[in-house]
């Protein structure tokens, strides 16, 4: 990547401040590096998790390194930018994977600068430092900025590009709002769909991709939401997938895995993608919808209830060679589903009738009379199906 042009105005600004001051302020960067990231916080909430969760110290030192620069800068102007420039970069790509626009890291980029000009006012009172001093460091600091600002642009674009997405991203912040996992007030989501130039929808449906999935975004209809970036990509669709729709979702999803959730109203929005998800983890085809697997999802919805189940109600064949077991099921199931006789049982299972009626046999004695019971008969053919989804054939 190349050099980036100084901001206008910064070498004249630089050369205007004393060389000696770096000395005075570098005891000052672990001091003013806390006080900004306070500051930061208590105008900008998002950037809360940032800088006071698991990644905060890779963050801070980012931030610390912006700081160190600029003293470097003063100490000898032509000292190397290239560690600072990446972070810049990084920042800016953070904030395009996080669906957000550059003004929240522009108005953080402020706010340090504005933090910093109060404690070099500060110092210049303890140190007697003239006003034009002052004046040259506050025209640098903000030159500096412009600097910074400009490097997180290109690594936000260049996420953006990656992304095929276009550089203001409203839509998948508002989608990602949407999706949030707290009530969020329908005027609010107006709101933020009305800077989007999007139409707040009754209904919606959402569509799990597999990661890494690149759908044709030229093909994808105009007011369907997109978020790629995130470990488990997905869409969210306005309204039903009609007759319409379907040809067309299909097209845009060729080469791809995904999985089309149940039509919900918006606020529920979040139960149509984990709905989607659920099917995207058993689902044969590369393009499945949840209104055709209805059964397989309420028997996946409490795996280990369902677990628990199996283990009761198919315990008589639980000390079975696996291989046995596996047979005696699949003839237990055919039994239950179709109560067909042995010659048909034997058709459909593509076995001899004769061994139907012999695995028959093994069924009475293992179970006896637990199947004559409706409720018992009921939780074992529930059991045996979800074996059966848990069990896909690739």
């Amino acid at each position: 990547m190349a050099t980036p042009r100084k901001a206008p105005g910064f070498t004249a600004s630089i050369d205007r401040i004393p060389r000696e001051l770096a000395a005075v302020m570098r005891p000052e960067l672990p001091g003013l590096l806390k006080e900004m990231a306070a500051e930061i916080v208590g105008v900008i909430p998002e950037y809360r998790e940032l800088l006071e969760g698991p990644n905060a110290k890779v963050i801070r030192v980012g931030i610390e390194q912006n700081i160190a620069t600029f003293v470097d800068q003063v100490a000898a102007p032509t000292a190397t930018t290239s560690l600072r420039d990446e972070i810049c970069r990084r920042f800016g790509r953070h904030e395009a994977f996080e669906g957000r626009s550059l003004d929240m890291l522009q108005d953080a980029y402020r706010i340090g600068c504005q933090v910093a000009l109060r404690r070099v006012r500060t110092v210049g009172r303890r140190h007697n430092l003239s006003a034009a001093v002052l004046m040259a460091f506050a025209d640098a600091l903000f030159a500096y900025m412009g600097e910074i600002a400009e490097l997180s642009r290109e690594g936000y674009l260049q996420a953006m590009a990656e992304l095929g997405e276009e550089p203001d991203n409203r839509r998948r912040r508002l989608l990602r709002r949407i999706l949030g996992g707290t009530a969020v007030a329908r005027g609010a989501l107006a709101e933020l769909a009305e800077h989007a130039a999007w139409p707040l929808p009754d209904q919606v449906t959402l569509v799990a991709l597999a990661p890494g999935s690149r759908p044709n975004r030229a093909a994808l209809d105009r007011d369907i939401l997109i978020d790629l970036a995130d470990r488990e990509p997905h869409l969210l669709l306005p309204g039903p997938v009609d007759e319409v729709r379907r040809p067309a979702l299909a097209a845009a999803l060729a080469g791809c895995r995904a999985a089309v959730g149940l039509t919900v109203p918006l606020a529920e929005a979040t139960e149509s993608l984990r709905w989607a998800r659920q099917l995207l983890a058993f689902a044969e085809p590369p393009l499945a919808y949840c209104q055709d697997h209805l059964v397989q999802l309420f028997l996946l919805g409490d795996p280990a209830l369902v677990q628990q189940i199996a283990r009761r109600y198919l315990a008589p064949l639980a000390d079975l060679t696996p291989t046995r077991r596996t047979r005696l099921l699949e003839t237990l199931s055919a039994w239950l589903t179709t109560r067909a006789t042995a010659a048909e049982l034997a058709e459909h299972l593509g076995v001899h009738p004769q061994t139907v009626r012999y695995r028959l046999r093994v069924l009475e004695r293992a179970f006896g009379d637990r199947l004559a019971d409706p409720e018992v008969r009921f939780a074992t053919e529930v059991a045996l199906r979800a074996a059966a989804v848990a069990r896909p054939s690739r």
